[in-house]
């Protein structure tokens, strides 16, 4: 199988544990797509959801495919959310971040009351070891690159790939991915970087393994992994 077929082969499992009458966080990546995809084919069939986009990309990409959207105004606590994953150790520990969505993505897995990740199987390691994304105001950049320095990362602001210039987040924010190599513990980093000034959020997410599926897409199917 390549990496999208895995790819998609975990969406679809995602979104075929979606019941009748739920409202789902929609996550921003990739592997998500498959997931609305997936959901779009099912609401075909009669299946009856709303869904809260984490990100722009993933507000259109709902539309396009005609699920229905509402709000956290609405619905503050959805039955379910469905997001990637940079890495997942196998405490369940994430690093997300790589779609610049990580701030909605924490709320809308925070207000959550299960939240279901969707990877290929090359996305578990042992040990966190990959960048970590940082959502900063710019007001703080220069701050915050000394504060995260001073605790062992090595911050770069995340450029454009089709612009000049850095990436702008949905909240009008820049982006550091930060070098930490392994994280001992992702916990303690989560923390420090949570508290640093003029961060809105981090890209671990250490706080929900205890309502976390992680659904692997590998090459003989799907496994799925909880605590």
């Amino acid at each position: 199988m390549t990496e999208k077929d895995r790819k998609r082969s975990a969406g679809c499992r995602a979104a075929d544990l979606v019941e009748d009458g739920m409202v789902i966080g929609l996550g921003t990546g990739s592997t998500t797509a498959y997931a609305l995809e997936r959901l779009a084919a099912r609401i075909q069939d009669g299946l009856r959801i709303q869904g809260i986009p984490t990100s722009l990309q993933a507000a259109s990409l709902a539309r396009e495919l005609a699920i229905p959207l509402t709000t956290l105004d609405d619905y503050p606590e959805p039955d379910m959310a469905i997001d990637g994953a940079d890495q997942v150790d196998d405490r369940l520990r994430l690093i997300k971040g790589r779609g610049a969505a990580l701030t909605r993505e924490k709320v809308v897995a925070a207000a959550s009351r299960e939240l279901v990740i969707v990877a290929d199987e090359t996305k578990l390691v042992t040990t966190l070891n990959a960048p970590v994304p940082v959502e900063v105001i710019p007001f703080a950049l220069q701050p915050v690159i000394l504060g995260i320095r001073s605790i062992g990362g090595e911050p770069v602001v995340r450029v454009g790939v089709r612009k000049d210039g850095p990436v702008i987040t949905d909240n009008g924010n820049l982006i550091l991915d930060c070098s930490f190599g392994s994280l001992a513990s992702p916990e303690e980093t989560e923390g420090l970087l949570s508290l640093m000034p003029g961060v809105l959020s981090c890209g671990l997410f250490c706080e929900f393994v205890d309502k976390t599926t992680v659904i692997l897409g590998g090459d003989q199917g799907c496994r799925v992994v909880k605590r």
